[in-house]
């Protein structure tokens, strides 16, 4: 079961993510994901919406292969190794969990693995 929890007691949602999600049954917690193109193990090229297209179809694919899908997904976490990208990573990430989003949170980061400009991990609901 997945509910979402908004409340007025806490500052409300800016963006496409929720203040905090419930759930019960089997999670999924994956490992962060970078734009590396599957196919050719390569880092994508590309400006902080490209990477963030590549790290959100990635995750997808973690969570499909776990028997779940983005819409099971209860929490995020992004790191940006530069919080300037946040508006154009905020978009890209809308166009993957636009509707009754999951709770996140964004970082900045020092440094991501292999240079990157973001990461990206969740906790999701698989069967």
């Amino acid at each position: 079961m997945r509910r979402t929890i908004a409340t007025d007691r806490a500052p409300g949602a800016i963006g496409p993510y929720s203040q905090g999600v419930t759930a019960a049954g089997t999670l999924l917690f994956t490992a962060g994901q970078i734009a590396i193109d599957p196919g050719s193990g390569e880092l994508v090229d590309g400006d902080i919406r490209v990477q963030t297209r590549q790290v959100l179809r990635n995750l997808s694919a973690v969570v499909e292969a776990a028997g779940g899908s983005l819409a099971g997904v209860v929490k995020t976490t992004v790191f940006l190794k530069d919080m300037n990208d946040f508006a154009a990573m905020n978009e890209v990430y809308a166009e993957f969990f636009g509707e009754d989003p999951p709770a996140r949170s964004a970082v900045e980061v020092a440094r991501l693995p292999k240079d990157v400009l973001i990461e990206v991990e969740c906790i999701a609901l698989v069967d």
